[in-house]
């Protein structure tokens, strides 16, 4: 990455720049999972006797010799005599029998006409709240039935089909406190191609580690605004990209890898405190607030709205990625970059142009995304930078469809497309 630099900085002398585009990392030093150290494992168990130990008291019952009550004996002065009370018991008892023989038959026919004659109430149905009722931010989205896309996953959790539309929602209204400008011009010691090179050995490290896409989008915009904010100087600008990677790892990714990592793949140029410090200061230049919308979220969403099969998503995907090179899509919001990346690579599979429900879901229109679509078509159609070739040989495979290769679609063609 050093000889990159040096050979597109022409007032620079030949300095050692600790950027080893040169070496890969043959094997990754992160480290593997070790799944069955992390299980918990049971020690064996023994059963609880059921019979007191030597010693110990016996089983009694819960309430026993709390008032002592069967101890107390009452003191009569008067003593009557058993028998005699016992004989006058039995001829009460048998007078009574009679009598409630007779009386049992009357009071059951007695109960079972007042049951007759008694209304029971009838229970009314529970109306369930109405929707007026419920607070406005508990109502769900009023989504019209042909700009559903969300219902047919109401079965599967992992799809959030309940908030998804206010997820991207709240996403696209959050990219008014990300809007970045053309930063370059303040950085004395920086250009437009040595970001480019830094971002295309970020794709390297991404490919390397086998990260998330989203991992590197994210890590060049943290990137973007660091050196928006903050003055850089050349030997520090691969620190700046492996410790916005190292972040945007830690953010998006189960198993991050470690600093180490970091370090081996800038070939141990810079130390451990230097990384550390790093990621402090890029932390505190963004103000610890790192959840930055990147396009390749609002790719995949839009691509759901028309159903775009997996050669079509990678085709903009390949247009996205290689808008990460250049400086003039920097001020650019994500979701209308997205959106400008997919209705080009809609046109180059011939499956229309942008739909009422892309609309819907966007918010943008052809006239919103024309001027985006024309800059990225002129990307597309001038010669490609020999030295910046990552990219296109990663897209070039056929994993990816080898979407790299197929021709660049008419201007004209594309134009009948934004009105």
């Amino acid at each position: 990455m050093l000889k990159k630099l040096d050979d597109n900085v022409k007032d620079q002398n030949s300095n050692n720049m600790p950027f080893p585009r040169g070496k890969k990392p043959i094997s990754s030093k992160i480290p593997k999972l070790n799944t069955k150290g992390l299980e918990n494992q049971d020690g064996p168990q023994t059963k609880r006797s059921s019979s007191s130990p030597q010693g110990a008291p016996k089983k009694r019952t819960a309430f026993v010799d709390i008032t002592n009550a069967h101890k107390i004996e009452l003191c009569n002065p008067i003593k009557k005599d058993p028998i005699k009370k016992l004989q006058k018991k039995a001829s009460v008892l048998a007078k009574n029998d009679g009598t409630l023989k007779k009386s049992a038959v009357v009071s059951l026919e007695e109960q079972l006409q007042e049951l007759k004659n008694v209304e029971l109430p009838v229970e009314k149905p529970v109306e369930p709240c109405s929707k007026a009722s419920l607070p406005p931010h508990l109502l769900p989205p009023q989504i019209p039935p042909e700009f559903d896309i969300d219902s047919e996953h109401l079965s599967d959790s992992t799809h959030a089909p309940e908030y998804a539309k206010d997820i991207f929602d709240y996403l696209k209204s959050r990219e008014e406190k990300f809007v970045l400008h053309d930063y370059m011009a303040n950085q004395t010691n920086l250009n437009r191609n040595m970001r480019a090179i830094l971002v295309d050995w970020l794709v390297e490290v991404q490919e390397n580690f086998e990260l998330n896409h989203e991992t590197l989008y994210l890590a060049v915009k943290m990137t973007d605004h660091y050196l928006a904010v903050t003055q850089a100087k050349r030997d520090s600008l691969q620190l700046i990209g492996s410790t916005a990677m190292l972040i945007a790892s830690k953010f998006e990714e189960r198993a991050p890898p470690c600093v180490d990592d970091f370090l081996y793949i800038c070939d141990d140029a810079y130390k451990r405190s230097q990384l550390i410090t790093m990621e402090i200061s890029i932390l505190q230049a963004l103000k610890f607030d790192i959840n930055i919308p990147v396009p390749y979220r609002f790719l995949r969403r839009y691509a759901k709205c028309v159903n775009a099969g997996m050669d079509t998503l990678t085709l903009a995907r390949f247009i996205c990625e290689l808008s990460l090179l250049e400086m003039e899509f920097v001020p650019v919001r994500a979701s209308l970059l997205a959106s400008a990346c997919l209705l080009i690579a809609l046109v180059t599979k011939d499956l229309g142009g942008w739909s009422a429900c892309l609309q819907f879901h966007s918010g943008y229109n052809g006239e919103d995304l024309a001027p985006v679509v024309r800059k990225l078509h002129h990307m597309l159609s001038s010669p490609p930078d020999s030295k910046l070739a990552i990219i296109r040989s990663k897209y070039a495979h056929e994993v990816f469809f080898e979407v790299a290769l197929i021709p660049t679609v008419n201007l004209q063609k594309l134009e009948g497309f934004l009105k």
